[in-house]
């Protein structure tokens, strides 16, 4: 299996050392275009949306990526888990598409969680 992690926290990234089998491929990237653009061959790919946000607190940034992933060539068919902001992290508004997410953690996240988003694909 092939997996795309798309953050630029580094508690996200010892969580991936340990939340796959090791047969597996996982590529992370901090840049979501980067990412999209090399998606070819990818079965899942997971997005922390803070890595997304061009200003903190605001939308806007994840709502680009969003669209950029349902407009990609390749990207639009890879199914997505969303790595939320957190309890305590204040966005001015969340939007959502139907069919748009396969799955969504709340930070903290475990490797576990990874573990188990793995095996939905």
């Amino acid at each position: 299996m092939r997996f795309i992690i798309i953050s630029q926290d580094t508690e996200i990234f010892e969580a991936a050392k340990k939340g796959f089998h090791p047969s597996d491929r996982v590529d992370i990237y901090e840049n979501w275009v980067q990412a999209l653009d090399e998606s070819e061959g990818v079965d899942l790919i997971f997005v922390d949306i803070l890595s997304t946000l061009i200003e903190a607190h605001k939308i806007d940034g994840y709502e680009e990526f969003a669209h950029a992933k349902m407009q990609h060539p390749v990207a639009d068919v890879i199914p997505l888990v969303l790595i939320g902001a957190g309890a305590d992290y204040k966005l001015d508004f969340m939007v959502g598409w139907p069919n748009f997410l396969l799955g969504h953690f709340q930070r903290p996240i475990d490797y576990r969680q990874l573990r188990r988003a793995s095996t939905w694909v």
